[in-house]
């Protein structure tokens, strides 16, 4: 007749001794508890290996941290990975990867990387805008999400209070920029897909507004009003530098003597 293992009990974990050799006691069916000489207590499950049949531990962690009904749980599940022929040392191994891999490609990390590639291609105050909606919008709420976890339903809820304070090209710019990271991060191999790419869907679209203008003959009134305006010399004749040469702000507020030659009548930008 087989032998019959009689299941452990916690009496008789708690009261199991060191000896100068390490040994185990037998629970059945692979569990096993393996005290060392220094009286330390460590959950094994033994079991032949799919396939190759080869005998192998794996460990379920330490008593008193990991219970005996804890234990027995682990070795129900590694059983059940053994009836479909896995092996679950490699699944626990895999587990870690995947852990591992959750905490190196989180939003905010991989929005980092992005980011680098990114700001060399827009100007720097651009590029700030960029980075501060993220900072603003996203990463309070989303940073520490990983990719593998992220999913279109959790975006939608975080730009809905943005969208209700009416600030909808806001959203509409947060949104393809999270769109942009998911990109970088399906073409450089961190995710297999985008589950961000049809989230603009879930708001309305904002509606586009024509800058204000005037009509010529409104000109003289608007002359009339600089004149009048409490405001500094300099952006008095800036304004009026501005409305003669049709320029840029920018190119406006940027411009050096050296750029001019007043013999020719010629501004070089």
């Amino acid at each position: 007749m087989p032998r019959v293992t009689k299941p452990l009990t916690n009496t008789a974990i708690k009261q199991a001794k060191a000896k100068s050799k390490e040994y185990n006691l037998t629970d059945g069916q692979g569990l096993m508890l393996r005290i060392s000489p220094h009286g330390r207590k460590t959950w094994l499950f033994n079991y032949y290996q799919p396939y190759t049949k080869k005998r192998s531990n794996i460990t379920f962690g330490f008593f008193p941290e990991v219970t005996l009904a804890e234990a027995r749980q682990k070795r129900l599940e590694a059983r059940a990975q053994l009836e479909n022929d896995i092996d679950p040392k490699i699944a626990i191994e895999e587990a870690k990867r995947e852990a591992t891999k959750d905490q190196l490609t989180t939003l905010h990390s991989v929005a980092v990387q992005w980011f680098e590639v990114k700001r060399t291609s827009v100007t720097p105050d651009y590029a700030d805008d960029i980075w501060r909606s993220l900072e603003r919008h996203i990463f309070p709420q989303l940073g520490k999400a990983p990719l593998s976890q992220l999913k279109a339903p959790m975006v939608i809820q975080v730009l809905k209070p943005v969208a209700a304070k009416g600030t909808l090209e806001t959203v509409k710019r947060v949104c393809q920029r999270l769109n942009e990271i998911m990109v970088f991060a399906t073409n450089t191999g961190l995710v297999e897909q985008n589950p961000l790419a049809g989230i603009r869907a879930a708001f309305q679209a904002p509606k586009k507004k024509s800058m204000p203008t005037i009509s010529p003959e409104q000109l003289p009134e608007l002359m009339g009003a600089i004149q009048r305006a409490s405001i500094k010399r300099t952006t008095h004749c800036l304004i009026l530098w501005q409305l003669h040469t049709m320029t840029r702000p920018s190119e406006a507020t940027g411009t050096k003597w050296s750029e001019i030659d007043f013999n020719n009548g010629i501004w070089t930008i």
